[in-house]
């Protein structure tokens, strides 16, 4: 029987913990509703943005009937890869209606205003309307906007920006912490005094003030989370590579006349590949969290966007009130997402063998 390889060594150790794969069971379904998006809302309007004020704050699994009228203009039909990453602009307008009755030519429709309101009666042409039934899962928001279509839009604001930042952290951290541990002298010196600064500030504040100096926006949370995390990577990859720079083969490969940008491409790194995993999957749930945060705090990105952050600023008042799951929601998915991180960061850490970083996550 011949040996297994490394990589997938590692594999059959880490399927073996059934928490951790549970984890990456979650993030792999939470990437693919974030990959379908728009496809499968039930609001599948730009920014699931479609209010209908008659029906805010409606319980999770109301049913309301609809009177749906043709828009007068034209409207833009985009293809299934443009819905799906940008949505489609209506191309209806749905009035809530409590009843109706046909005639020859006409609808007279009665108009939902609200529960302790007389509904209106209109009358409609006949041609261009008809009537449909929808079912709010989640109920609706404070502005009438489906709370389903909202937290599955969120889901590709968060991971978006998990995945940015995870890449701009590795691609600082991995360089900074290699210079700075193989070379060691000035250069080590002066990283690890800016490192050293960098890590006494709060993760949070630091992201805030760079969001300030780059504004707000989304991608300006990629590049200001991405900045906060990589001093993390550093430290670790700095670490490692000054404890690998003197074994013999290192040596072996500095006697064969190899630069120093190929040792530590092809002979350091890929032995130090275990830590970084298990820091690239801790930092994407601490970069989802700092998202969060922001979104909430108001410098994460801007309406009429949705974030799970933004959706609890805009319903946090209601916890106290009968609608708390307007926050409790969002809420719940940040804590789903970020746990199932957690578990795959542990099921890395133990199916690298990684002891000496083990306090770390």
């Amino acid at each position: 029987m011949t040996d297994l390889s490394p990589s997938n060594r590692t594999w059959k150790i880490f399927k073996r913990n059934k928490i951790a794969i549970a984890g990456l069971v979650i993030i792999l379904v939470t990437l693919l509703i974030a990959i379908l998006g728009y496809l499968i809302m039930p609001d599948s309007t730009p920014m699931a943005n479609n209010m209908t004020i008659q029906l805010n704050l409606k319980k999770p699994g109301s049913k309301f009937m609809f009177l749906r009228l043709a828009k007068s203009g034209p409207v833009d039909t985009v293809n299934v890869f443009k819905k799906m990453l940008f949505g489609q602009p209506a191309f209806y307008w749905d009035i809530p209606i409590t009843d109706y009755r046909f005639t020859k030519d006409s609808v007279y429709a009665a108009e939902y205003i609200g529960d302790e309101d007389k509904p209106e009666t209109k009358a409609y042409s006949r041609v261009q309307a008809t009537i449909i039934h929808k079912t709010f899962w989640l109920g609706t928001d404070v502005y009438g906007r489906d709370l389903l279509s909202r937290l599955i839009l969120g889901t590709r604001v968060s991971l978006s920006v998990g995945l940015m930042a995870v890449i701009i952290s590795m691609l600082l951290g991995v360089t900074i912490g290699s210079i700075a541990g193989y070379f060691g002298g000035w250069a080590d010196a002066f990283l690890s005094w800016l490192m050293n600064i960098l890590w006494a500030l709060p993760a949070l504040l630091l992201v805030i003030a760079i969001s300030f100096a780059l504004g707000k926006g989304l991608w300006q949370i990629f590049i200001a989370v991405g900045l906060s995390m990589w001093v993390e990577v550093a430290r670790l990859v700095r670490g490692q590579v000054m404890s690998l720079k003197q074994a013999e083969y290192i040596e072996a490969a500095r006697s064969l006349g190899f630069n120093n940008y190929r040792i530590i491409r092809r002979h350091i790194l890929p032995n130090i590949v275990g830590p970084i995993l298990v820091m690239a999957s801790s930092n994407f749930a601490s970069a989802i969290l700092l998202e969060a945060g922001l979104s909430f705090l108001g410098f994460g990105a801007q309406p009429p966007m949705p974030t799970w952050g933004s959706m609890i600023k805009e319903h946090y008042g209601y916890i106290v009130m009968d609608s708390a799951y307007l926050a409790i929601i969002p809420g719940l998915a940040i804590m789903l997402l970020v746990y199932a991180f957690n578990l795959v960061s542990i099921g890395l850490r133990d199916a690298f063998d990684i002891k000496s970083q083990s306090t770390r996550f």
